[in-house]
């Protein structure tokens, strides 16, 4: 009886041990198959995903992507003062111009080095009874009014560099080809009209803003604070620019005193005197004198080349440089 006992127990416990085996290798088997499957889906996914395969082929998010921002517009334009009225206008209302001035004069002052500064500076300082008297100055005149009837833009591709810079060396245009390589820059870099309400006023502006580096190349300045200061005065006298005589009357008082008196004393005089007597530059059709003699051109618009700026920092420069080795020998 013991043993049948004994038996039965053994007997039970084989069939117990082997149902947990077999329990084991199904769960193992299980565990085995769906972490087969979620891995080698998650890889699958990862896979996927790097591919860009996952997006629905169905929907175009270009569009829905263009068509988000232009109801973001929408939106926003419903809460400007008036209906955009040319590409790329944005309209203000009156205490946001005037925190556009504090702001971006602010700045400017600051950091005048920072091109959107100036920018946004000149647009809130361009009052309309400042452009309006531009656009009269431009209607009284054959070549202002044909300006304003074409309203050209001033762009590489319609200067044709490539042409310019084959150009013979006396003409505008070579002169402007070589300034524009000097300084490393280029007629594309000017920003458009954004905040200026009235579309003509707005091209006044615009085409004020263009014709910049004209004016220095003409006179050979350099894009240098020095350089900004001077025509800016040259601009303030000839068209009365409102952020022109800001500049000019400013800006110095950050400079050191050696810069102040080469600009009281030689270029500010030069500017103001230059830009009372000549011709309102506004007027100037340029892209019709880039193969007008340089020299003729001045002569016509009544300008006299000032000295050299870049010479005069370099002799004082030179003068430095020769007082600190006689001190420094000396002191040997």
């Amino acid at each position: 009886m013991l043993r049948y006992s004994v038996v039965r127990r053994s007997g039970a416990s084989g069939l117990i041990s082997g149902q947990q085996r077999r329990g084991f290798l199904l769960s193992t088997a299980v565990a085995a198959l769906g972490g087969s499957y979620i891995f080698g889906r998650e890889a699958r996914l990862a896979d996927s995903m790097h591919r860009g395969e996952l997006h629905n082929r169905n929907e175009d998010y270009a569009a829905l992507k263009a068509e988000r921002t232009e109801q973001r517009i929408r939106a926003l334009s419903n809460n400007r003062p008036m209906e955009p009225r040319y590409e790329g206008h944005v309209p203000l209302y009156l205490h946001e111009k005037m925190l556009l001035f504090a702001i971006s004069g602010i700045r400017a002052f600051f950091h005048p080095e920072n091109g959107i500064n100036i920018v946004q500076l000149g647009e809130a300082t361009a009052f309309p009874f400042f452009l309006e008297s531009l656009k009269q100055t431009m209607l009284a005149d054959e070549t202002g009014r044909r300006i304003l009837r074409d309203q050209p833009n001033v762009r590489t591709d319609i200067l044709d560099m490539n042409k310019l810079s084959k150009l013979p060396k006396n003409t505008f245009g070579y002169t402007f080809y070589k300034w524009l390589e000097k300084e490393n820059v280029s007629p594309d870099t000017r920003a458009p009209v954004t905040y200026i309400d009235d579309p003509i006023h707005a091209f006044v502006f615009k085409r004020y803003r263009q014709c910049h580096d004209f004016y220095h190349a003409l006179n050979d300045l350099p894009i240098i604070i020095e350089g900004e200061i001077i025509v800016k005065a040259l601009e303030s006298a000839n068209m009365g620019v409102p952020m022109a005589t800001l500049g000019w009357m400013l800006a110095p008082l950050r400079l050191k005193k050696p810069q102040r008196d080469r600009l009281y004393n030689t270029y500010l005089p030069w500017a103001i005197k230059t830009g009372l007597s000549c011709k309102p530059l506004i007027n100037v059709y340029w892209e019709e004198l880039l193969e007008k003699d340089v020299v003729e051109l001045r002569k016509e618009l009544g300008i006299v080349k000032p000295p050299d700026l870049r010479a005069m920092r370099a002799q004082r420069k030179a003068m430095i440089k020769r007082i600190n080795e006689k001190y420094s020998s000396n002191k040997l």
